[in-house]
């Protein structure tokens, strides 16, 4: 009878250690199973939002390639979705400039300038559009605005650049003599550039100055018509004049 109750006892104890071990070992399954799924999405989740960033449509990209139509559908669409998106407010208008659309591109610009009150590209873009428009006095005073905020910024050659061109414009060559020298200090390979700094000189008077960057215009590109025949008529003024 010891015998028996001893090996019931055994039987139980070694029963209870196997549902013990098989409930360890189902614990241990899950938490190997947990662990490879979540690997599992740690790897896919990444690469399957890489894989839609991908597919997305790029309007700069399209703006650089020259698809100023395609860029402006894109940005539509992004506005669509996110109102506050500035970048595709400043795509946008720097496409519709480049199709020469002025009142389409002053209404994204206007947005945008709702959106980031002191984004310089906003600023520069609402001044070109002003220049374009000839409103002289408004894209003086938001170019003006570009330079207070970036006097470094990456499009500050062509913001002194339009300053030229408004103050030949309104007759102030002087003014233009120092905003035409200051765009071609940022870019000096730019011949037209310097044909309009030159012009801006003849018409103040300082000839010689005139005749210096007519030649470095040419100098630039020798192909240059208005440089040539800007250069001819200096040269002859100063003649005269002596």
């Amino acid at each position: 009878m010891c015998f028996q109750r001893s090996l019931y006892h055994d039987r139980e104890k070694s029963q209870i250690m196997i549902g013990s071990f098989r409930v360890n070992c189902s614990i241990m399954n899950i938490r190997f199973l947990i662990l490879v799924l979540f690997f599992i999405s740690s790897f896919l989740i990444p690469h399957s939002s890489l894989l839609f960033a991908q597919d997305r449509p790029d309007a700069l990209q399209e703006y650089r390639n020259g698809n100023y139509e395609r860029a402006i559908e894109i940005c539509k669409n992004e506005i669509a979705e996110n109102p506050g998106n500035i970048e595709s407010h400043v795509v946008a208008c720097w496409s519709l400039i480049k199709l020469e659309r002025y009142a389409d591109a002053m209404t994204y610009a206007k947005a945008g300038r709702s959106i980031s009150r002191y984004d310089v590209r906003i600023a520069e873009i609402l001044g070109e559009i002003s220049y374009y428009q000839g409103q002289n006095s408004e894209a003086l005073q938001y170019f003006q605005e570009y330079i207070n905020l970036a006097p470094d910024g990456a499009r500050i050659e062509t913001v002194y650049y339009f300053l030229g061109e408004i103050y030949i414009r309104l007759g102030r060559f002087r003014h233009a003599d120092i905003a035409l020298s200051t765009a071609v200090h940022w870019i000096p390979g730019n011949a037209e550039w310097w044909t309009r700094l030159a012009y801006a000189r003849e018409n103040a008077g300082d000839l010689r100055e005139a005749i210096s960057a007519y030649e470095k215009a040419l100098s630039l590109d020798s192909q240059l018509s208005d440089a040539r025949r800007g250069l001819e008529r200096t040269r002859q003024l100063l003649a005269q004049r002596n």
